[in-house]
């Protein structure tokens, strides 16, 4: 298992910046033997992008046999605190980041996720939040999409006012007003905006959003699951039944477990042969 950590400059954060990424190229010869994907080289490698939640960083969560197993690479960004969203500021972009310039920095440097049919995206948390936007935003880029107790908080964000809160600063126990406004845009108007995946929803179904390469639009495959003891339940039933009263296809799951990473990586390998396998 080949493991990478690359620093390089992203013209759209305006700063170095870092990624990792493992790659299954190295298969030992007095191994078991090889499954029938790991025999057919003859196939693409399908890369996995994956974003990680509020406070963290770039760790790998996902299990490298499954790299292995299924023939797919990973790239795993650092987003910070940004929800993966793009934001007024210079220098936080990280939703072009992810949707345009690394995925580019992949395809040129390793001849990877080339096509949206090889490179999708997983997340959880807050990058599950960030998995789902990012795929719509970019649908012709990924392919599919993967997202773990995502923190689905655009309609308790577009509520949020500067007053209240536990400190008397609006937002949340989590973090206040003046941060949610950061990463969202004016609360009053992020239901209306891209930073809101629902609204993308209805430009791709709607045939109005414009992409990268100026194919249309097509849905990406959606995959998604939440512990039934998740504070974030509740925000992903409600955007499994906006997806579908909008008619999306998709897959939602959910079963015991709460906001860690065990359930996660429960999840990684329960959905890795649906998005991997043939």
């Amino acid at each position: 298992m080949a493991q990478f950590s690359i620093h390089f400059y992203s013209n759209t954060l305006k700063r170095n910046t870092s990624f990792k990424m493992v790659i299954p190229n190295d298969r030992r010869s007095d191994s078991f033997p090889p499954t029938p994907q790991q025999l057919a080289i003859h196939k693409e490698m399908k890369t996995l992008f994956i974003l990680h939640g509020y406070t963290g960083d770039a760790e790998n969560w996902v299990p490298e046999w499954l790299c292995e197993k299924y023939n797919f690479a990973i790239v795993i960004p650092n987003g910070e605190n940004s929800f993966w969203l793009d934001q007024e500021a210079t220098g936080h972009q990280f939703a072009t980041f992810v949707g345009v310039e690394l995925v580019d920095y992949v395809r040129r440097t390793f001849n990877l996720a080339k096509t949206p049919e090889d490179t999708f995206v997983m997340g959880f948390s807050m990058g599950g939040f960030g998995a789902l936007h990012t795929a719509f935003q970019f649908p012709d880029v990924f392919g599919k999409t993967a997202a773990l107790s995502s923190a689905l908080i655009h309609h308790e964000v577009a509520q949020m006012k500067p007053e209240g809160g536990l400190d008397g600063k609006g937002g949340n126990d989590v973090a206040n007003y003046a941060y949610y406004r950061e990463v969202f845009g004016e609360p009053s108007k992020l239901l209306e905006s891209d930073s809101n995946p629902e609204y993308l929803v209805k430009k791709i179904l709607a045939g109005t959003l414009k992409t990268v390469s100026g194919a249309p639009a097509k849905m990406p495959e959606i995959f998604m699951a939440c512990g039934t003891e998740d504070f974030l339940l509740e925000p992903n039933r409600a955007f499994h039944r906006f997806l579908e009263e909008q008619g999306v296809k998709h897959t939602y799951l959910e079963s015991k477990g709460i906001h860690d990473m065990n359930f996660w990586q429960e999840y990684a390998i329960k959905f890795a042969p649906m998005m991997f396998g043939e």
